[in-house]
């Protein structure tokens, strides 16, 4: 008689429990209040800044009379009829404007709403098989929701939104498509000879050639992911450096350098979420973002992850892990990049070269449309604000087939190597846009929301720095987001960390906000570098070829490792400036 499989027990309960949820358990709403500074225009309208642009505000009411308001949520029997309403708190004394705020009323189904995403990371641990895995935590969610129509009700929304066909254009096409082009003329290969010829000289030079690009592609997550990973994979084939190895230094040179060398989009991000009401250091963009700067020297973190990967170049392995240890000795003693069993995440068209006969292939092909990549990626931000990525991925395609028709190769070898770059990466962009599905149901159904309640201001004051670090970790972890982690925390950690300094009487507060916003910023970095539904994660394991889950089970034990010690450190800070 055939016997079901352990993880086919576990997404059934996972099913049964949704259903109950959905039926028997009554959703918590709560107030979510963003502040906002607000000025008088030139023609006497409120009006606020927004990505630069004056926008004007048609009504503001008093706090005291808002439906969204949670004194009036707590009355609530239904849904509020409003999503969302500007309010002004005033003083008691003369009526004078305290702060203007946009309050929306988001609801949670208390640990319930934890479910969908702890389905798809069981599952994955258990089959280690992602795409199932993550499916799985989109039906569950979808059926705790009352969406049981999942084609249209969740997965044809979600796959429509400009961030999923964002990830096509990127990841599919454009990724893809350049992969594969590299492949058929042989110029990734013909850049790794060249480098290991003049630079390399083994799996130590190899790696810390990785961790170099890392540090230098520092304008964001998923695109230093992106540009490091291509760029070594073929040096850390050429010189037996383990999949599991190189997947995990560029993934934790991608979130974690990004947020500490930040001269990037992430200080613009974080300073508008967290200005707190009263507070002088808090004030105004610029001082928010001479805060983020100024607490970057708290960032433990971020900081040990980053020379733990420096560390592991140099085949200091103490604090690594065993997979990561065995990982490097299987490669040196046996040539093995994977693990037996291992699923890799880019397919068997992008490891091998078929270049065609009699096309020599140059380290310019290779070198011409990286730089080119490079320098729009880069520039573009420093002119226009943000990277513009879909430009850079754009130019370097084109630059890359017009070389190779140059050169001689025919139209049709062409499009076979894009072809065969879009076969590689197909799977992966359909495990992007499921993890972002996930995602977006854990916050739909209140996860992160359940998690901030779980701390609350009767908190210790040393306690509070490890217990939000813990609690951002918890929140990117369960939804693959660090910034999604930080639109949910901060507007709630940093007003809760101010009122904690002054109940509790901690003698230089602004230190000791410097080390409470550096613990959620740190969490956000954690989560998305180590869960398997992160973008980062996924890309980090593509652009390498390594198997996902042994990239997020070798990859977690070194960053367990760096947490725990950055929260004693915070905790003892903590403790110094109080």
């Amino acid at each position: 008689m055939h016997r079901f499989k352990p993880s086919f027990w576990v997404l059934l309960i996972c099913l049964a429990l949704g259903l109950y949820a959905y039926n028997a358990v009554t959703p918590k709403w709560v107030e979510q209040k963003t502040i906002i500074q607000v000025a008088v225009n030139e023609l006497g309208q409120y009006s606020y800044i927004q990505a630069d642009q004056q926008i004007a505000i048609d009504e503001i009411v008093p706090y005291g009379e808002s439906p969204l308001r949670q004194a009036a949520l707590d009355q609530l029997d239904g849904d509020p009829q409003l999503e969302s309403q500007w309010v002004v708190e005033t003083t008691t004394n003369n009526d004078e404007p305290l702060a203007y705020s946009v309050l929306e009323a988001s609801k949670h189904y208390g640990i319930w709403s934890l479910l969908p995403a702890f389905t798809a990371v069981c599952l994955c641990l258990m089959t280690k098989e992602p795409l199932t895995a993550l499916f799985g935590g989109v039906v569950v969610g979808a059926f705790m929701l009352g969406k049981f129509n999942i084609t249209d009700g969740v997965l044809i929304p979600a796959f429509a939104t400009t961030n999923a066909a964002g990830i096509l254009l990127l990841y599919l096409w454009l990724l893809g498509g350049l992969l594969g082009i590299w492949s058929r003329t042989g110029a990734a290969l013909a850049f790794a000879e060249y480098t290991a010829r003049n630079f390399v000289r083994g799996p130590r030079s190899a790696k810390l050639v990785a961790w170099l690009l890392g540090i230098v592609f520092f304008q964001g997550g998923t695109v230093s992911t992106v540009l490091a990973g291509v760029t070594v994979k073929p040096l850390a084939d050429n010189n037996q450096v383990s999949h599991e190895e190189i997947s995990y230094i560029v993934d934790v040179t991608g979130a974690p350098v990004a947020s500490l060398i930040a001269f990037n989009a992430w200080p613009l991000f974080v300073q508008a979420l967290i200005f707190v009401p009263g507070v002088a250091f808090l004030s105004t963009e610029a001082s928010r973002l001479s805060f983020y700067f100024g607490s970057l020297v708290f960032s433990f973190y971020t900081i040990f992850a980053v020379l733990g990967a420096l560390l592991l170049c140099f085949d200091f392995t103490k604090f690594s892990g065993k997979g990561i240890q065995q990982a490097r000795q299987r490669a040196l003693e046996t040539g093995q990049l994977d693990a037996p069993g291992a699923n890799p995440m880019s397919s068997a068209e992008l490891q091998t070269s078929h270049v065609p006969e009699g096309y020599i292939p140059h380290v310019l092909e290779f070198i011409i449309p990286l730089s080119l990549l490079i320098g729009i990626a880069v520039g573009s931000f420093i002119l226009l604000g943000s990277p513009q990525v879909n430009w850079a991925f754009g130019a370097a395609l084109i630059v890359s087939v017009a070389i190779a028709l140059f050169k001689g190769m025919d139209l049709a070898g062409v499009i076979d190597g894009i072809g065969d770059g879009l076969k590689g990466v197909v799977v992966a962009s359909v495990i992007l846009l499921l993890a972002i599905t996930v995602g977006g149901i854990s916050t739909e159904s209140g996860g992160g929301l359940f998690l901030v309640e779980l701390i609350g201001d009767e908190l210790p004051y040393y306690a509070l720095p490890a217990a939000l670090f813990a609690l951002s970790m918890a929140i990117a972890f369960s939804t693959g987001s660090s910034w999604g982690t930080y639109a949910i925390a901060y507007p709630l950690a940093m007003p809760l960390a101010w009122a904690i300094a002054q109940s509790q009487g901690v003698a230089n507060p602004e230190l000791y906000m410097s080390i409470c916003f550096v613990t959620v910023l740190n969490g956000g970095v954690f989560g998305d570098q180590c869960s398997p539904i992160s973008d980062s994660t996924i890309l980090s394991a593509t652009t390498t070829a390594c198997d996902l889950i042994d990239h997020v089970k070798t990859q977690i034990v070194p960053a367990a490792y760096a947490a725990g010690l950055s929260a004693i450190l915070w905790t003892v800070a903590a403790v110094a400036v109080a």
